[in-house]
């Protein structure tokens, strides 16, 4: 299940960084908002051009395919830091204090290393598309206007690159919970309570 949660910031090294990076993940989220729009716009003017003059946008599907990478990943690190994703907190949604930090410590240095394996995976993937010196009918392109692929193959390991980073932040925000018991920078579980209050200060600021 989603967690509503909050992210505690104070004025150390770690909160600093973990602030500069935050910038960069809702740069890549935002990416991947106009990534859905600009598919919406194509879709409209696809669909018009089908029924109003018998000829749909060339290669729709083609642009389709380039998007996806931005649509499916570019958010997923910053999804990470406010834990928003979607997980299983049956047992983990009653532990607290410093056994809840080591017990997110083991499954945040598990995914790290999943995710350098997807880097690493994904950057191999990418390297075989990028050989601009074979022959033309050799390289990676869509099936319909023949648009390159490695530009949206070389967006996974980006991403997945951010996430790295962020896990790693998260590994080390982790280890400072458990020997000091202040834990900043990682998303923490918040109870009825608390999620009412923090929805009722975003309405205030919509206000």
């Amino acid at each position: 299940m989603a967690m509503a949660s909050l992210v505690l910031a104070d004025d150390s090294t770690l909160s600093k960084i973990d602030q500069h990076l935050l910038k960069l993940e809702k740069f890549l989220a935002l990416l991947s908002g106009l990534a859905v729009f600009a598919l919406m716009i194509l879709a409209v003017v696809s669909v018009g051009g089908r029924n109003f003059f018998a000829s749909p946008l060339p290669g729709y599907v083609d642009w389709i395919e380039q998007a996806m990478p931005l649509i499916a990943f570019m958010g997923i690190s910053y999804v990470q830091r406010e834990g928003g994703h979607i997980r299983m907190d049956i047992v983990v949604g009653k532990l607290r204090g410093r056994t809840l930090y080591i017990v997110e410590l083991l499954t945040t240095l598990l995914i790290l290393l999943l995710m350098a394996m997807l880097v690493w995976g994904t950057w191999s993937h990418f390297s075989r598309s990028f050989d601009f010196n074979a022959p033309m009918w050799s390289r990676d392109s869509s099936m319909d206007i023949a648009l390159p692929i490695w530009p949206a193959k070389l967006l996974a390991p980006i991403a997945f690159s951010v996430l790295c980073v962020r896990l790693s932040l998260q590994a080390w925000a982790y280890c400072r919970a458990i020997a000091t018991g202040n834990p900043i920078a990682v998303p923490l579980p918040a109870d009825a309570a608390k999620q009412a209050s923090m929805e009722a200060d975003q309405l205030k600021g919509e206000d």
